[in-house]
């Protein structure tokens, strides 16, 4: 089941920043031994509704995380922000990572674990309460938190897609 309302971001005007969640030594198994190389995975954002998550590999950790970030730029989505948080819970999964977040009170902070706090960081997102279930593989927790926000809708845009004013979304 393919998201529909996940809006696209081009970075040709965008000030982004980029957050390293996790470097890993990968090997393969060849005829004359091992060959190790190294897998980064880069979140980045604008600090201001738009993120989005890369992979790079590479025998250098440099090169890798220079790939990631490249990778990331070309994978970028908008999220709602409201108030520096979310605008509802959310819960997501993906593979083995199961995500559940809430929006909070201003001063709260992000309350998250390291994959899903880079995630809400580089989206702008100051104060969050979020939990993560199930796996802890940073890949997966990013990719989990990333889908449940796009999955996110703020009232500006549900009362758009029934036709109505804002005061008929919240009052019935």
């Amino acid at each position: 089941m393919a998201n529909t309302n996940v809006k696209r971001v081009k970075t040709s005007d965008l000030e982004l920043k980029d957050r390293l969640v996790a470097v890993k030594r990968v090997s393969k198994a060849t005829k004359g031994g091992r060959n190790f190389s190294f897998a980064a995975i880069v979140v980045v954002g604008d600090e201001n509704g738009v993120v989005g998550y890369g992979l790079g590999k590479a025998k250098e950790v440099a090169a890798a995380i220079a790939k990631g970030t490249e990778d990331a730029k070309k994978n970028l989505v908008k999220v709602p922000v409201i108030n520096l948080t979310i605008p509802h819970e959310q819960e997501s999964a993906y593979g083995g990572a199961r995500v559940f977040m809430k929006p909070a009170a201003p001063g709260t902070g992000v309350k998250a674990g390291g994959a899903m706090r880079a995630v809400f960081e580089s989206a702008g997102i100051h104060n969050v309460l979020a939990k993560s279930k199930g796996s802890s593989n940073p890949h997966n927790l990013v990719k989990a938190t990333i889908k449940a926000l796009t999955e996110m809708r703020d009232a500006y845009t549900v009362a758009g897609l029934r036709g109505v004013s804002m005061s008929k979304v919240f009052n019935g």
